[in-house]
């Protein structure tokens, strides 16, 4: 407890209006792309199933509401880090998600040193074991793994079974970074493999912050007018 900081009332605040900006801002510019895309008129979406396990209450609830807001299927629980190895096996076979996000808080005790000792981070241990767990019975195929959050041990997070996962730099990330990887995953068509590199100028500090192996992608679209014409195909039949 002794290396920890008093933070001004006045800073907290800034990073809860910036956060509220950062939100609606992304939210607006999705809905824009949903209008200007006169081809989702004519197709049916299914994007990727996601659990959203995060530390932060406040963050739960803001990464829930946009979510909601660009229309995507997922789930938010709000389960502290010490906890998540514990709960996320569970989570995983109750909900079947196929992208996984595990975050929250960490940061490094010893900032600038001993990058490679887990006891040298905050909350790195657990988010590995709560990766270690999911990743049972679930290939990288099946399902798809952002893990991590400021200064995390990104090369731990990696080998214990993520997809994504920070900080490769043990910067701080923006708490919509996670999330931003989750959508990517969930609304790009199924046939496409895309790397960190598709993903990284939608990134605050790009692969600084947050990099990885790279996956398919999540979403089914079906043509609506070619579902339309085999149905009535089907019923002359």
């Amino acid at each position: 407890m002794n290396d920890l900081e008093l933070i001004d009332t006045k800073q907290v605040e800034k990073h809860l209006r910036t956060m509220e900006e950062t939100v609606e801002k992304r939210i607006k510019t999705r809905e824009e792309l949903l209008k200007n895309n006169d081809v989702r008129e004519k197709t049916i979406i299914h994007t990727g199933r996601i659990l959203h396990i995060d530390g932060d209450k406040k963050y739960s609830e803001k990464s829930n509401i946009y979510y909601k807001k660009v229309g995507l299927n997922a789930i938010v629980k709000n389960i502290p880090e010490r906890k998540q190895p514990a709960f996320v096996g569970s989570l995983v076979r109750k909900y079947r998600p196929e992208i996984l996000v595990i975050t929250g808080h960490d940061g490094m005790i010893k900032k600038g040193k001993n990058f490679t000792d887990i006891y040298n981070y905050r909350n790195s241990s657990y988010f590995i074991k709560a990766v270690e767990e999911a990743r049972k019975n679930n290939t990288r195929d099946d399902l798809v793994i952002f893990a991590g959050a400021c200064q995390s041990y990104y090369e731990g997070i990696m080998m214990a079974g993520a997809n994504f996962a920070s900080s490769p730099a043990r910067i701080l990330i923006d708490f919509m970074d996670p999330i931003i990887v989750a959508e990517k995953i969930a609304v790009t068509d199924e046939k496409r493999f895309v790397t960190i590199k598709d993903i990284e100028n939608e990134l605050r500090d790009g692969q600084r912050g947050v990099s990885g192996t790279g996956r398919k992608w999540k979403e089914k679209v079906i043509d609506y007018i070619r579902k339309q014409l085999c149905n009535k195909t089907e019923i002359k039949m």
